[in-house]
């Protein structure tokens, strides 16, 4: 029988030319579970507002490992000793870093998987297929939770300047032709370095730091952040935890099966069993569209409306301020919606409420950004920078925001 050829090269807009290294990364990537990362979208609803970021999970996993490969062949170079086997183990984690992402990410984890987040889910999915492929990714998975003993193996796969960010960043910007976000992830990389197992960044690349902390907190402002998203999140994740409520009353709904099986029953941490992982890999973005797309015929007032709002993309209005909103006259729209529509209360706040949002574009005590000067001293990027805006952006921004039906305004 003809021996399949697994050393591929995919064709990347952002890169160019990706390279798959061996045949265990093919076969890992050519995983079912690995698949499905091509019908997770990336960035949500967010195409609501950009109609480019269709990009999806799988585009920027790969592009994750494409980078992860370029920092091991920069951090070599520069003397920095990293085995074959740490190098595949490297790649495998950041390939996998995003597998336990659920349809629409985080509305998933706010609605109907309680207190289980995507980190988790994501290991869960690791130690699944490390025992499929005989224990290959048990380094991998040692790096990804960060019990290896070197330290700065993990901070490439999740620190404040790691390959994820890099690549996230850049591509969210592209696919959403937001060019604020547009960093220069090539000469980041190179100017990467390690010393006493902590990833540094050398001095000469302190303008290309100062840069990406920049992009960052435009993108989350612009982008991830921006008030239509913001809207549409709030909704979705309304949608999810009616349709829960209907179910729990016993209401039929129509939907695919691994939907209706999260619909069903309470899950948490301590009854995510490898069945219901199998489950949720079967759960992905065509499942909760074509369920909103059925329910916006729902005799239920609230459903068949919410789905209405995203199917249509007939949204809310927000308004977002730095204070808080007077319950007075929270209260007071709440009352005017209940009388034109003639609904209760708990039924109107799914359509009237408050929330936060916050950004921080660099934490300045959590895995911190160093600068290595040439005289060996080390530096805190927001100590190192002359750059007086990004003092400012290690400091957390939070603003509140209202969400209504336009016609009560």
């Amino acid at each position: 029988m003809k021996k399949r050829n697994k050393l591929k090269i995919l064709n990347d807009p952002i890169y160019g030319f990706i390279t798959i290294p061996n045949e265990l990364i093919f076969d890992l990537i050519e995983h079912k579970y690995f698949q499905r990362l091509r019908r997770i979208s990336q960035m949500g609803l967010s195409y609501l507002v950009y109609p480019g970021a269709h990009h999806t999970r799988f585009h920027h996993a790969l592009g994750c490992m494409h980078l992860m490969q370029n920092a091991v062949r920069v951090l070599r170079f520069k003397g920095v000793s990293i085995s074959p086997e740490e190098e595949d183990a490297l790649c495998i984690a950041i390939l996998l870093h995003d597998i336990g992402h659920g349809p629409f990410s985080h509305a998933m984890e706010h609605s109907i998987v309680n207190e289980v987040n995507h980190e988790a889910i994501s290991l869960m999915f690791m130690e699944e297929i490390n025992k499929e492929f005989n224990g290959s990714l048990t380094l991998a998975i040692q790096i990804f939770k960060g019990e290896y003993h070197r330290q700065f193996l993990h901070q490439l796969i999740s620190g404040q300047l790691d390959m994820d960010r890099l690549d996230y960043l850049k591509r969210d910007s592209f696919y959403t032709g937001v060019a604020e976000g547009n960093i220069n992830s090539e000469r980041l990389i190179t100017m990467l370095n390690v010393v006493e197992d902590e990833l540094v960044v050398e001095e000469k690349g302190i303008y290309s730091v100062e840069k990406f902390l920049l992009a960052r907190r435009l993108m989350y402002w612009q982008v991830y952040l921006h008030k239509t998203s913001i809207v549409a999140e709030s909704l979705l994740i309304r949608v999810l935890k009616r349709a829960k409520e209907l179910v729990d009353q016993g209401k039929r709904l129509n939907a695919s099966k691994p939907l209706l099986f999260f619909l069903e029953n309470k899950i948490t941490a301590d009854n995510f069993t490898k069945e219901v992982l199998e489950t949720f890999s079967k759960l992905d973005d065509y499942d909760i569209v074509s369920a909103m797309k059925e329910w916006t015929t729902s005799e239920d007032f609230v459903l068949r409306n919410l789905c209405n709002m995203i199917i249509d993309r007939d949204l809310l209005r927000i308004k977002i301020k730095k204070k808080t909103f007077n319950p007075e006259k929270i209260n007071k729209r709440i009352d005017d919606f209940r009388a034109k529509s003639k609904i209760s209360e708990e039924k109107a706040r799914y359509f009237i409420f408050t929330g936060m949002i916050s950004n921080q574009a660099y934490h300045q005590n959590k895995q911190n950004i160093n600068i290595l000067y040439k005289s060996s001293k080390i530096v805190d990027i927001v100590s190192a920078t002359d750059q007086f805006n990004l003092k400012a952006l290690s400091k957390p921004v939070t603003k509140y925001f209202i969400c209504y039906p336009k016609y009560i305004d």
